[in-house]
């Protein structure tokens, strides 16, 4: 059988892969609104495509506005969408003795909520799979990138509020959510926490992506969303996941050097309380593209990734369009891992009797 192995976001990429914003909800009710979010979505895309090739999913009619805002070196693909959250809408890349693979997982309007559309993001997986040319790999799963983290070792952050959902995956239970991810993408071992920000659980929300809590910088190293304001709600839920990390341990058993990003001071905007969040950037290849948010702490939390990432250049960029809309850089991202960073074996023995043991038993 194949082993797959998903790399950490940190390992070289082959290319990033993106979608332009054309919903109703994404570009707002004004011609001004929607000029806000092609700007944003092109500021980020452009700032990969100086260190590695970006491609961009745009629905036929929207070719013509993405050109406008997107840099010449940008590659456009026409794609039907419903939004341009390529993070959860896209697969999710994997590396095999053979090369490369794509999981596809079932993508159903971040748990059937009411107010999303999902007729061509359900399948829009699809279309960064073929032009990769990966091997395509189904799952009966529903999740979405935004909804994990790795360390490319075996070590997986997940939310009980997002893989559990009922919306999502009724009747599933962790262990059959820890065998898919073994069988899918070479999970050894899960880090579950328990729920996500508080914006973030409201209606236009996730119901607890942990892409806005923690990521991995390195094995080893977690960088934790920390939220110090005692008035806003997220305080207790920074809190709760900083306890359930420092007595963790990766796959091999080993703790964690935790990094905290504290907050932006700004806590609220005219909807109610923000989940700004500078944990939600994306690693590339010699750079991270990085969220801010015109706030005092922008700078402090600039240089805490760079040291987090030596060697690799921190782009700022403002990510307040972005996160109005429901998410931030990592959440419109999708790394394509380069093949040559090499899978075969990476995932070890023990992770070969675990996906083995899942695949006998497993949900799928």
């Amino acid at each position: 059988m194949t082993t797959w192995r998903m790399p950490a976001e940190t390992e070289p990429h082959e290319r990033t892969w993106m979608a332009w914003p054309n919903a109703p909800y994404t570009l707002g009710e004004t011609p001004a609104e929607a000029e806000a979010a092609w700007t944003a979505w092109a500021r980020v895309a452009n700032a990969i495509v100086e260190h590695e090739p970006v491609t961009v999913l745009v629905p036929p009619d929207g070719i013509a506005d993405a050109r406008r805002f997107l840099s010449g070196a940008v590659d456009v693909e026409a794609c039907l969408l419903d939004d341009a959250w390529y993070r959860d809408i896209g697969p999710t890349f994997v590396l095999g003795p053979d090369g490369l693979g794509a999981v596809n997982w079932v993508f159903n309007g971040w748990g059937g909520q009411d107010w999303a559309r999902w007729e061509h993001d359900g399948v829009a997986s699809e279309a960064a799979t073929r032009l990769s040319g990966a091997a395509p790999i189904t799952s009966a799963m529903v999740n979405e990138g935004g909804g994990l983290h790795t360390d490319g070792q075996g070590t997986f952050l997940l939310t009980r509020t997002v893989q559990l959902d009922p919306g999502r995956n009724p009747g599933w239970t962790e262990t059959q959510v820890e065998a898919e991810l073994a069988r899918t993408l070479g999970a050894r071992k899960v880090i579950w926490l328990p729920r996500g920000l508080t914006r973030d659980n409201e209606r236009y929300g996730t119901r607890g992506h942990v892409d806005l809590l923690a990521t991995f910088a390195a094995p080893g190293r977690l960088l934790v969303h920390v939220q110090p304001d005692q008035d806003h709600p997220d305080a207790a839920i920074t809190a709760e996941n900083l306890a359930v990390l420092a007595d963790a341990t990766d796959a091999d058993g080993k703790p964690f050097e935790i990094v905290e990003l504290t907050a932006p001071e700004t806590t609220r905007d005219a909807d109610g309380w923000v989940d700004y969040s500078y944990v939600n950037h994306y690693a590339l290849n010699g750079a991270v593209v990085a969220c801010t948010f015109d706030d005092p702490r922008d700078a402090d939390a600039l240089a805490v990734l760079a040291e987090a990432y030596p060697g690799r250049e921190v782009i700022g960029v403002d990510a307040r369009e972005l996160f109005v809309r429901g998410g931030g850089v990592h959440c419109i991202t999708q790394q394509q891992p380069a093949v040559r960073a090499g899978a075969a074996g990476a995932a070890g023995a023990e992770s070969e009797a675990v996906i083995e043991a899942a695949t006998d038993g497993g949900p799928a």
